[in-house]
Parts: C-alpha cells; sequence; structure tokens
C-alpha cells in the first residue's frame, strides 16, 4: 500500500450523558454542520422517551439502537455471468453505523410534528422490537437466510 491509514479521529464525550456513543449519534443526525440544533433534537427526543416511558433514556436509547443493528449483510458479487448475493459479517463500526443511520432516516420518514418527537417515537419502536428500523434490520436478517447457499462464495 502507497499511502498510510488514515488516524482515528477522537470523538469527544457529549456534555449531558458524557458518552462518545450520543456524539456519534449526534453527528449523524446533524445537517449542514449545525451540531447545536442535533443536540437540541436529541435531548428533547430523551426527554420525551423518558417522560413516556419513565425509565432512563439513555440505556432505552442504546437498547434500541442494539435491536435495530444488524449482524450479518448480503454483498453482490460477480461468478460467472451470475450475481450472486453473499451473506457477510459486518464488522463493528460499520454495524454500528448501520444501526445509527437505519434508526435517523426511518424516524425522519416518521409522521409527526417535530424532529425530535420522530426521533423519539422510532427510539421507543425500535426499544419495543418494532418499527421501521427494526424491520429493516429483519428483512436484511431474512435476506441473508435465504441466500445462505451462496456463502461458500465469500471474499
Amino acid at each position: 500500500m502507497r499511502k498510510a491509514k488514515p488516524k482515528k479521529r477522537i470523538i469527544l464525550p457529549d456534555p449531558r450523558f458524557n458518552d462518545t456513543l450520543v456524539t456519534k449519534f449526534v453527528n449523524n443526525i446533524m445537517l449542514q454542520g449545525k451540531k447545536s440544533i442535533a443536540y437540541e433534537i436529541f435531548y428533547e427526543a430523551m426527554d420525551i422517551v423518558s417522560d413516556k416511558l419513565g425509565e432512563d433514556p439513555l440505556e432505552v436509547w442504546k437498547k434500541a439502537l442494539a435491536n435495530v443493528t444488524p449482524a450479518v449483510e448480503v454483498r453482490s458479487r460477480r461468478i460467472g455471468g451470475a450475481t450472486f448475493q453473499i451473506p457477510s459479517e459486518i464488522r463493528p463500526g460499520r454495524k454500528m453505523s448501520i444501526g445509527m443511520k437505519n434508526l435517523i432516516g426511518f424516524a425522519r420518514k416518521r409522521h409527526e410534528k417535530s424532529m425530535a418527537q420522530k426521533l423519539a417515537g422510532e427510539i421507543m419502536a425500535g426499544y419495543k422490537e418494532e418499527g421501521s428500523a427494526f424491520k429493516k434490520k429483519e428483512d436484511t436478517h431474512r435476506m441473508a437466510e435465504a441466500n445462505k447457499a451462496f456463502s461458500h462464495f465469500r471474499f
């Protein structure tokens, strides 16, 4: 390899929960560099979750994130003239990233007033193992299960 690997950036913990995972999540929420607005959205969503469920919002959020995070995915690979969907394990960093992006993406598509309410709704749905983000994970796992016969073609 000609180039050196880029250094991993150090992510500082967030001010309220003192957790780096929260900062990563907020960075995914953020649009056009407006981090303070992203923090407001996240914290407001956490307040809504704690009011509705009466539990520790950080634990609810972590459980929801774990519930919507896929463990396997299918990747397309051309062999001969055919394209096969080959199931493969996801590395931990990508796994978390996919989980966060699914949670945020499906929260944006919900029909509620503010983004905080949408996010809170999706977090609570993920916590209860329902909702669009959880369904996406289930579909991904089902797809990998269906194509298990091609797993010997691994990269």
